[in-house]
């Protein structure tokens, strides 16, 4: 096992509740990977690698402004934009990796510490199925960071749903990942709690034999993650869930 990095296998759950109700329940697993510790692992493990293919992968094109620019100096560079300086910090990234050179994160968190250890910010990194991508930075308050808990809230900026509008905030609850991770994510409108969705995980070393066996009980994940958002979303449809509008995209969304 290298420093911070990890593997977590666990679930999403999310529950909407208006107008119609509706519960989804899947297996995950994501990879935390200390942006400074990528290329070690690239060169001892061998079924993870940077920048080619392999059983799992990491591509920084994948992530932030999709150029291929240092993933972490593009998140240093959208601290700075909200006034939140972590220096020599370490910037640690959850997300599902490439599975035989595919992959779907419909949200990638970054956990931004600040030098002694002490979570300063996140970034919720979310990309819609449209091709589009927008990343929330919020700083976390030195209070909260004392107690090792967070919770913050930003004003829904990417359409990432027919079946939700624009006029939505969302509040984000947790913790730094240790033995365990867990984040709450509710969004809410003008009526109050519309979907309240979970991720949860266990750690893991990241080995080979965990990467394997990771691979082989959730089989082509990224694959799946693409197929199980349309097939909920035929389910969401079947139960005539009124559809919205897509806008044009506001500022700060990226086009991919």
């Amino acid at each position: 096992m290298t420093g911070a990095s990890a593997l977590y296998v666990g679930g999403v759950f999310h529950t909407r509740l208006r107008p119609r109700r509706h519960r989804l329940k899947y297996r995950v697993f994501w990879l935390m990977l200390d942006l400074d510790e990528i290329d070690v692992l690239h060169r001892r493990l061998k079924t993870f690698s940077r920048g080619r293919f392999n059983l799992m992968g990491f591509y920084d094109r994948d992530h932030g402004d999709g150029s291929g620019a240092p993933l972490r100096a593009q998140i240093v560079a959208r601290l700075a934009e909200a006034g939140i300086d972590v220096g020599s910090g370490a910037i640690r990234l959850l997300t599902m990796p490439r599975v035989l050179g595919f992959v779907f994160n419909p949200i990638s968190l970054y956990y931004c510490h600040r030098p002694d250890g002490r979570l300063a910010a996140m970034v919720y990194e979310v990309t819609s199925t449209f091709g589009e991508r927008r990343s929330y930075v919020l700083p976390v308050p030195a209070a909260e960071a004392d107690d090792d808990r967070f919770r913050q809230q930003a004003d829904k900026r990417l359409y990432v749903s027919p079946f939700m509008g624009m006029e939505m905030d969302y509040v984000f609850r947790g913790r730094p990942p240790g033995e365990t991770l867990s984040l709450a994510i509710d969004g809410r409108d003008a009526q109050g709690l519309l979907i309240a969705t979970a991720m949860t995980g266990r750690r893991h070393p990241l080995t080979d034999r965990a990467l394997v066996a990771a691979a082989l009980s959730m089989p082509l994940l990224t694959l799946k993650v693409v197929a199980a958002i349309h097939w909920e979303a035929l389910k969401l449809w079947l139960k005539r869930t009124p559809l919205t509008r897509k806008p044009a995209p506001e500022p700060g969304v990226l086009v991919l």
